[in-house]
């Protein structure tokens, strides 16, 4: 488990420039060796660490533009740029495992038929492989920790980019050990587990994509979430009852609105008190709440207090 203090220095544009030095190293030593070594397996390892490479340039301009604050163009501000940031890595992600699963099976697909496959020299590809499934996995648990701390979805779903790299050198690793030790009867291992990769790709890309369109159209938080911050508002001192309550999450953030009920013998100086409170007791549940309206209306009936 990374320690939180060797993460707290860390930033959302440090932690993506680490990425983007890593990502830069790994896809040309593993292109480089899957060319070189006729390895289908580590070469489309490499072509997964490329589109690493491009969403990290992708983030840090998501990052660049989300952080702006609102103007007269943008009242809401920019936060959405980050959800559009996690979309188009989602779809990089399913391109990536489009592009290795059609190279993958053609090469399957001639092993069958018996033609000729080039001769797998697989030790360097298997050390690359090897390499990239201890650096990925720790930019992935650095990457989340900042993710989660900022409450930036854009970096949560590049850390699970970088996951899904891991576990991708550790098919190409398995498939490449088994090359080295079966030699030229077991290299169909290869594209085999190429095809393996793809297809965890295809599963990692879509669930980002749907967390990313789930955002773009307003869904509600998580049940879990919605249930703190309605308990925030009940305990609030002054609220006799609540309704009209709504919620959305726009770049990993929550903004909500909600009507509260008071005391209608209360002065409008004492209904704004009991609507800021019903803001900071909100933001208090849950940091992740950057924006809450309160709409104060009096309420019928007897009091309750």
């Amino acid at each position: 488990m990374m320690e939180s203090s060797s993460t707290d220095r860390l930033n959302p544009r440090s932690v993506t420039w680490l990425s983007v030095l890593v990502n830069t190293l790994l896809a040309a030593g593993k292109i480089l060796a899957g060319v070189v070594f006729y390895s289908q397996t580590i070469l489309a390892d490499g072509l997964h660490s490329l589109s690493d490479l491009v969403t990290d340039i992708a983030v840090l301009a998501g990052l660049r533009v989300s952080d702006k604050p609102a103007d007269d163009c943008h009242h809401y501000g920019h936060r959405r740029v980050s959800t559009l940031t996690s979309l188009f890595i989602g779809a990089a992600l399913l391109a990536a495992a489009g592009y290795i699963a059609y190279n993958a099976i053609n090469l399957f697909h001639d092993f069958i038929d018996n033609k000729s496959m080039p001769a797998v020299r697989p030790v360097l590809p298997l050390v690359m492989a090897l390499l990239s499934i201890v650096s990925k996995e720790i930019l992935f648990r650095v990457t989340r920790i900042v993710g989660q701390r900022v409450g930036d979805n854009s970096l949560i779903a590049n850390a699970w980019h970088h996951r899904s790299d891991a576990f991708s050198s550790i098919a190409a690793a398995a498939g490449l050990a088994g090359v080295l030790i079966g030699g030229e009867n077991w290299r169909f291992l290869d594209p085999l587990m190429a095809i393996v990769l793809s297809a965890f790709l295809v599963v990692v890309a879509l669930q980002i994509m749907y967390s990313s369109a789930s955002e773009l159209i307003d869904r509600a938080p998580e049940a879990q979430l919605l249930a703190t911050i309605e308990q925030a508002i009940r305990d609030t001192h002054g609220v006799r009852s609540h309704h009209a309550f709504r919620a959305r999450r726009i770049g990993g953030k929550v903004d909500m609105d909600v009507h509260v009920q008071v005391d209608p013998n209360l002065t409008v100086h004492e209904g704004h008190d009991i609507a800021s409170a019903v803001r900071d007791a909100v933001q208090r549940a849950d940091a992740n709440v950057v924006k809450v309206i309160v709409h104060v209306e009096p309420a019928a009936g007897p009091l309750a207090d």
